[in-house]
C-alpha cells in the first residue's frame, strides 16, 4: 500500500500511509483506538474505498471497490466479532454464498464437508465439518473463520485482536497455527494491543498514530517501551507499576462475600474489600469470575453463601436493588451489555441518572447538556459530536463512556469485569488511573482481568478463583512475579 489517503468529508483519517506485507511473515499493526488501524484494514478489505493512493498485490496494481474485489485479490479477514452463523454447520459457514453444487445444480453438502476437512487437515487441526457452529467454543469459531479465508485462496489474512476471547492454551494453539500459515507462504496482518503477543509472534510492525505511520521496523530491533512510546507519543512512566497507597487495616469493610455459590460454576467464593482498597480477581476463563461479578451486581442470585454491603447482609432481587445499595458493574462486553449503540454518547452517559436530570418533573436539556460536557471532559472522552451515535466512537472511547456513566452514579463499590479488554495502551493507563482515583476517595473496587500485568499494577491484593472456588487472597508481599501468579492461577504453584 502506497500513500493511502482516506477522508470522510473534510476529515482526513488516513494520511499518506505506506505499508508492505510480505509473504510468509507476520506483520503487526498497532496504534491507539482511533489511530486509523480499522480504517486502513477496511480499505484493504473493500469496506471503504481509498480517497487516493495505490494498492498492489504480487506487484500488480489492484482496485478494491468492495469485499468481492478484496477476496479476488487474495485478502481474507478474521474479525474480532465473528461473522459465522451459529445455526449452520462448519462446512456450510465456510462455503456460505459459494456453495459447492452437484451435477443437478443442488447443493452438495458432502463435497463441502470433504473440502472443509481437507483444509483442516492442512492446518493440523481436528474439527468436524458436520458440527453445528453453535456447539463449538470460541477458539474453534476462530479456526473456522481462518479456514473460510483459506477456502477463498487468501494469501493475506488480517487477524483483528485474535486472542481477545481465548484462554492461555488456546492462544498457544493459535500461535502454532500462525507458524503453519507462515510456512505455507501466507502473510498475516496481526492487529493487537498486547505487547507480549506482538513481540512473540510478529516479524515486523507498523504503528499508526493520528492516521500517520510513526514507526515501521523489524520487531526484533525494538523494545516494548519503544513500541509503546510510538503508539502513544510519549514515554510510559509508571502506569503499569504498582503504586503503594498505604492502606489502613482499620478501614471499614464495604463488601464481604462468604462461600458464594451460584448455578453450576460458582461453588464457594469468599473475599472482602475495605474502603479505599482495590482487590483483583484472577482466574482462567470459565473459572467463575464473571459469575461472581454478576452475583455482586444483583444480576444472578446466589444459591448459597452471604453477601454484605457496608456491614449489612443483602440479597439483591434485581440489578437496580444492587445499584441502590451502591454497587455498579462495568460489564465484560461493552457493546452487548454496557452501551446502547444506536443512541448518542450523551444518552449513554446520562441513562443511569435520568432522575437527576429532571426539573419540574420533566427532563432538563440544560442538565443533560451540562452533565454530558462534564463527563466528556472529566474522563477525556474523544467525541467530536456527543450527540452522534456512540457506535461511531473508537472502542477505547466507548469503554471510557461505560466507566464514566457508572462512576457518575456515585457508587461505593465498583465491579469491573475485563475493563481494558480491546483498548489501546494509552486508554488502558487512563482507565487504571481512574480506578486508582476512585479507590483513593474511600471506595472499593473489584477488578477482574485476564491481563496479569494490569492486576499486578493496580490491585492491593489478588484473589484467585479456580473451578468455582476462591483461594486465600494474595497480598503484595505474596506476589513475587507475573510468572508465579500465572502458576497460582493454573494451580501449579508449589
Amino acid at each position: 500500500m502506497r500513500s493511502i489517503v482516506k477522508s470522510f468529508g473534510p476529515v482526513e483519517v488516513l494520511k499518506a500511509v505506506d505499508m508492505d506485507i510480505v509473504a510468509g511473515e507476520v506483520h503487526a499493526l498497532a496504534g491507539e483506538n482511533g489511530a486509523g488501524k480499522s480504517t486502513l484494514m477496511k480499505v484493504l478489505q473493500g469496506v471503504h474505498q481509498i480517497t487516493s493512493g495505490t494498492i498492489q498485490v504480487n506487484g500488480e496494481p489492484v482496485t478494491i471497490r468492495n469485499t468481492a474485489d478484496a477476496e479476488r485479490a487474495g485478502i481474507g479477514m478474521v474479525f474480532q466479532e465473528f461473522s459465522l452463523i451459529p445455526s449452520m454447520t462448519v462446512a456450510q459457514n465456510i462455503f456460505l454464498n459459494r456453495e459447492i453444487r452437484g451435477t443437478a445444480g443442488l447443493v452438495d453438502d458432502r463435497a463441502a464437508e470433504n473440502a472443509a476437512r481437507k483444509i483442516f487437515d492442512g492446518l493440523g487441526v481436528k474439527i468436524d465439518p458436520k458440527a453445528r457452529v453453535s456447539d463449538l467454543g470460541t477458539a474453534y469459531w476462530q479456526l473456522v473463520e481462518i479456514a473460510k479465508a483459506l477456502s477463498k485462496e487468501a494469501s493475506v489474512i488480517v487477524m483483528d485482536e485474535p486472542t481477545a476471547s481465548l484462554a492461555k492454551h488456546e492462544v498457544e494453539n493459535l500461535f502454532d497455527l500462525i507458524e503453519t500459515l507462515k510456512k505455507r507462504g501466507i502473510a498475516i496482518v496481526y492487529i493487537s494491543h498486547r505487547m507480549d503477543e506482538i513481540r512473540r509472534v510478529a516479524d515486523r510492525i507498523t504503528v499508526l498514530r493520528d492516521g500517520r505511520v510513526v514507526l515501521a521496523s523489524a520487531v526484533a530491533t525494538l523494545t516494548a517501551a519503544e513500541i509503546i512510546e510510538a503508539i502513544i507519543g510519549r514515554r510510559l512512566a509508571s502506569d503499569l507499576v504498582y503504586r503503594d497507597r498505604q492502606l489502613s487495616g482499620d478501614a471499614p469493610i464495604l463488601l464481604e462475600a462468604k462461600n458464594i455459590a451460584s448455578n453450576r460454576v460458582l461453588k464457594s467464593v469468599s473475599l472482602t474489600i475495605r474502603a479505599g482498597e482495590i482487590v483483583g480477581l484472577a482466574g482462567l476463563m470459565g473459572s467463575g469470575r464473571t459469575e461472581f461479578a454478576r452475583v455482586v451486581a444483583g444480576m444472578d442470585r446466589p444459591t448459597q453463601g452471604t453477601l454484605s454491603i457496608d456491614g449489612k447482609m443483602v440479597r439483591f432481587a434485581t440489578p437496580i436493588a444492587a445499584q441502590q445499595a451502591g454497587v455498579a458493574l462495568i460489564p465484560e462486553d461493552r457493546r452487548e451489555q454496557g452501551l446502547v449503540l444506536e443512541h448518542s454518547v450523551a444518552d449513554n452517559l446520562t441513562l443511569p441518572v435520568l432522575d437527576r436530570m429532571k426539573a419540574g418533573g420533566f427532563l432538563s436539556m440544560r442538565k443533560l447538556r451540562d452533565a454530558t460536557e462534564d463527563l466528556v471532559t472529566r474522563f477525556a472522552v474523544k467525541a467530536s459530536d456527543p450527540y452522534a451515535p456512540i457506535s461511531q466512537l473508537s472502542g477505547g472511547n466507548q469503554q471510557k463512556v461505560v466507566v464514566a456513566k457508572w462512576i457518575n452514579t456515585n457508587p461505593r463499590i465498583l465491579v469491573m469485569d475485563e475493563p481494558t479488554s480491546g483498548v489501546d495502551i494509552g486508554t488502558k493507563t487512563e482507565i487504571l488511573d481512574i480506578v486508582r482515583d476512585f479507590a483513593s476517595r474511600g471506595n472499593a473496587v473489584l477488578f477482574i482481568s485476564s491481563e496479569l500485568p494490569e492486576l499486578l499494577a493496580v490491585a492491593d491484593s489478588i484473589v484467585v478463583i479456580r473451578q468455582g472456588r476462591s483461594d486465600l487472597p494474595l497480598v503484595r508481599t505474596d506476589i513475587v512475579s507475573e510468572e508465579q501468579l500465572q502458576l497460582t492461577i493454573q494451580g501449579d504453584a508449589a
